[in-house]
């Protein structure tokens, strides 16, 4: 009942400041679903080349530094409860707290997509790459492991990007007043995008770092 008050109460304050506090959720939501058909879509081309090369996949997971993608996995991981924390924050009229969260939040992104250059760069010093001859040299199932490994990661990478761009651009509007109290729903809306980000990455660490 508390919940449902609290709900209530949010999409009333909306609509006395003229924000369309369901429609903008709804309109986020759905765009989160084409994202997730997007993913789903790469996740099954993933599925289908994995059962018909097994044991190219194990041996392609083996080559992959499982100590970074741990790390990578801890910083997004963390980074989800520093966004829920800003968000927990501004809607209590912690700006100041809200702002801090929202600044650690995107440190952590940044240091995900440094972590991941430093991979990105082993793999390619070693001549692994997509149409280098030495990946082209192997078989096909390790050609399908990698290149499935560059573009997933590639594309994920680019969303985390985003993310750190969308939460930086938040920050500013809640340092401007524009994210508020009464006014929290651009935030939220990030954060659910930044959520979203990082429970693609719990299912692509297990898939290329953990092939058994």
């Amino acid at each position: 009942m508390e919940r449902n008050s609290d709900t209530e109460s949010i999409v009333h304050a909306g609509a006395e400041s003229g924000i369309d506090y369901t429609g903008k959720k709804i309109g986020m939501w759905l765009f989160l679903f084409t994202e997730l058909l997007f993913f789903g879509g790469m996740f099954l081309l993933y599925s289908v080349y994995r059962a018909q090369y097994p044991a190219e996949f194990h041996a392609g997971a083996q080559e992959e530094n499982l100590l970074l993608g741990s790390i990578n996995t801890t910083v997004l991981l963390t980074s989800s409860f520093t966004i829920a924390l800003a968000i927990a924050a501004i809607r209590r009229g912690s700006r100041t707290l809200s702002m801090y969260m929202q600044l650690m939040t995107i440190l952590f992104g940044i240091c995900f997509l440094i972590i991941k250059y430093f991979e990105w760069s082993a793999k390619i010093s070693n001549g692994i790459y997509p149409d280098s001859q030495l990946l082209l040299d192997m078989g096909k199932g390790d050609i399908l492991f990698f290149s499935l490994y560059f573009v997933m990661t590639g594309i994920h990478g680019i969303h985390v990007l985003i993310g750190v761009v969308a939460i930086s651009i938040m920050l500013v509007y809640t340092w401007r007043g524009a994210v508020s109290k009464n006014s929290f729903i651009r935030l939220e809306n990030t954060g659910l995008y930044w959520h979203f980000v990082d429970i693609v990455w719990i299912y692509l660490f297990p898939l290329f770092y953990l092939v058994t």
